[in-house]
């Protein structure tokens, strides 16, 4: 009897495993989806057009997830041979490190976290399970070990350098994706100035202040106070603009926007938003932070989600672009999917040219299109990044 009973509860131990460990690609199927599915088919002059751009997306968070960004997924938002498919030159991968239970866009604080049970169950290193910048420095292991593996198909860049002999200002050769490293939230600094460090050798690029809660450098436009900049805050902002790190205001509270955009000295971007004119929402950019950014020379990434722009049809996308390009000009205005962000987006990423072709059936020229789709996203970072 005792053996019987050994051997079943051994049984039932391992059936417990067997769905924890299967848990991260089940939740990953059913967050990360699209209101349209492949394949995507656009206009001849559309996709003639979208095959010659320099196309870029200014977030992912595919590092998030248990899939080999090397290998082509039935779900989810990308993937290095969808990449490549939809003809996307530059991919910024951002790291998600922390996320409260109960999210939600209106408010939330910061004393728990629903991704430890995530990690443990896609079996990332137990450094992880307490420490948020080792998070961060883990996804940057994956996007690099993704990179060394990818034969050439993608390479992260770290400065204008690398970016110059990638590109010369086109798009990259042999279907090569760019890559860059971005970090949502900048928790991960655990309070230290020093960890800035730690992240730039670890090829971090752009950094986003804040995300779904307040944090030791200010407020998140999700977060219980929604402050400004903290004095750590201002300190961190002065080091990253010292080290050529772009700073993006993402999910930042309307008062870290305003402190941030009254101290710069170089342009700042936001990688995925919406814009109140067109949805208003939390999260989503007034007129007069449309413009204060726009000032700093910086870009907007319109994102492709519901909370971003009020819809899930292309032209929910189109008319968040047209309406941030009317108020500040074209140059300023950018693609932020949010893609692998567990949202439903329109399409993934094989469906860009659907907007190719929104834009062209907007009225927007094909120069413009050009800069819209990718072309100001490579002028920032071929001035902004680090020299060298």
């Amino acid at each position: 009897m005792r053996r019987n009973t050994g051997i079943a509860i051994a049984t039932l131990v391992a059936l417990g495993l067997g769905v924890f460990f299967t848990l991260p690609s089940i939740v990953d199927r059913h967050t990360n989806t699209v209101a349209l599915p492949p394949p995507y088919t656009a206009a001849a002059r559309a996709t003639a057009l979208h095959n010659r751009l320099f196309v870029a997306d200014l977030h992912d968070d595919a590092l998030l997830w248990s899939r080999d960004l090397l290998k082509r997924y039935d779900y989810g938002h990308t993937d290095l041979p969808r990449l490549q498919e939809g003809k996307v030159s530059l991919q910024v991968f951002s790291t998600v490190t922390k996320s409260p239970k109960g999210l939600n866009f209106e408010r939330n604080a910061a004393d728990s976290d629903s991704l430890t049970a995530l990690m443990m169950a896609q079996r990332w290193p137990v450094s992880t399970w307490n420490s948020l910048l080792a998070r961060a420095l883990y996804q940057s292991e994956k996007l690099h070990r993704a990179a060394k593996g990818s034969a050439g198909g993608m390479q992260i860049v770290r400065n204008q350098a690398e970016l110059a002999a990638l590109t010369q200002g086109q798009p990259p050769t042999g279907g090569k994706l760019i890559a860059l490293l971005a970090t949502e939230g900048l928790h991960p600094l655990e309070g230290k100035l020093e960890n800035v460090a730690a992240l730039y050798d670890a090829g971090f690029r752009i950094m986003g202040l804040t995300h779904f809660f307040d944090n030791e450098l200010g407020g998140s436009a999700h977060g219980l106070e929604k402050g400004g900049l903290t004095p750590f805050g201002k300190q961190v902002v002065e080091q990253l603009q010292q080290k050529s790190m772009l700073i993006d205001l993402a999910h930042a509270s309307p008062k870290v926007i305003d402190d941030v955009l009254a101290m710069t000295k170089r342009p700042v971007l936001v990688s995925h938003t919406g814009v109140q004119g067109t949805c208003p929402g939390p999260r989503n950019l007034s007129d007069a932070h449309i413009k204060g950014i726009a000032a700093t020379g910086g870009v907007m990434g319109i994102g492709y989600f519901e909370g971003a722009v009020c819809g899930l049809e292309t032209a929910a996308i189109i008319k968040a672009i047209r309406y941030t390009a009317d108020l500040v000009g074209v140059q300023h205005v950018a693609l932020g999917s949010d893609f692998d962000g567990a949202i439903e987006a329109s399409f993934d990423t094989t469906g860009l040219v659907l907007i190719t072709q929104g834009l062209l059936e907007a009225g927007f020229s094909e120069s413009d299109v050009a800069a819209i789709m990718g072309g100001n996203v490579l002028r920032l970072l071929q001035a902004q990044l680090p020299n060298h």
